[in-house]
């Protein structure tokens, strides 16, 4: 008898495997190595557009309105650091500031604060908390757009705001937050209870569990969600736009300035969006494996 059913065992197990499809057919018989090869291979081409802005940056106006970058492979001698020279001399050390400025107290903040609200949504008891978790959530669905000009008559009325760098500080802080809170948050719930339960038994404070259970334990959440903060106002140039004036101005607009007609103004274009995207990709490298982990975080809950 039980010979007899040990085939249709092993035929029900065979029918109810999932069934592989082509594509990890064709990744096992090309092997490892290859792949690993053609992942290399698509790498290098999503950054050629980007080392070619490298080469315009170091090569002078007429060589890039008469050639093309790939021809620095055969060129190197016109490779110059002229641009970055004259970019820095035209006063965009100052808008590089203003961006740090305006991108370090954003992030701090949003962090700062959407962290302590996403704590008190995910473990504390209060009056209307999940209806308020809501319309945290609802806000992210808010354009920003539709607040930019009720903002500014709000700052218009206030003296010394409008065009400062708090005034577009708070916006980002404000239209950050509710992303943030939301990411904590869900992060936060899939700490173990009991440790929180541990520390409230020996008398700890709310504010103690926070800064020495939660806060760091919510560590790959939360430089991923300093990576993602970061990026969104260095790269920002809508809110600059409205917001900051000459003296406040942000590297994206001071680019955007420099604009003419057909891009005469390449030089100082080329050398300038390369100088802004350096402190992002340091930071990006730097806090990969925290950001990884964040990411991973929830997809099991």
């Amino acid at each position: 008898m039980a010979t007899a059913t040990a085939p249709a065992v092993e035929r029900g197990l065979e029918a109810g495997a999932p069934k592989r499809g082509v594509l990890s057919k064709i990744v096992d018989r090309l092997g490892g190595g290859v792949v690993q090869v053609l992942m290399v291979l698509i790498g290098i081409f999503w950054l050629v557009p980007t080392l070619g802005l490298l080469v315009a940056s170091l090569r002078s106006v007429a060589v890039n309105n008469a050639e093309g970058w790939w021809t620095v492979f055969t060129k190197p001698a016109e490779l110059t650091l002229s641009n970055y020279a004259n970019l820095l001399s035209s006063g965009f050390t100052a808008s590089f500031w203003n961006t740090i400025a305006i991108t370090v107290p954003t992030t701090v903040l949003v962090i700062g604060i959407a962290a302590m609200a996403a704590y008190a949504f995910a473990w504390m008891e209060f009056p209307g908390r999940d209806l308020l978790f809501l319309i945290v959530v609802g806000l992210l669905i808010v354009p920003v757009q539709i607040a930019l000009i009720p903002i500014a008559a709000l700052y218009g009325n206030i003296p010394g705001m409008f065009g400062s760098i708090p005034s577009v500080v708070l916006f980002h802080v404000a239209f950050g937050l509710p992303f943030a809170i939301f990411l904590l948050r869900n992060f936060f719930v899939g700490i173990p209870a009991s440790l929180l339960e541990a520390a409230r038994m020996d008398g700890a404070p709310e504010w103690k569990i926070f800064v020495s259970v939660v806060f760091p334990l919510g560590k790959p959440a939360i430089a991923s969600l300093g990576i993602f903060q970061f990026l969104w106002v260095w790269n920002d140039l809508l809110i600059a736009l409205v917001f900051a004036d000459t003296e406040s101005q942000p590297m994206t607009k001071a680019l955007q300035s420099q604009t003419r007609q057909f891009g005469n103004n390449i030089d100082i274009l080329s050398s300038g969006a390369f100088l802004s995207l350096i402190i992002p990709l340091i930071l990006f490298f730097a806090f990969q494996r925290y950001f990884v982990q964040g990411m991973m975080a929830g997809s099991v809950k």
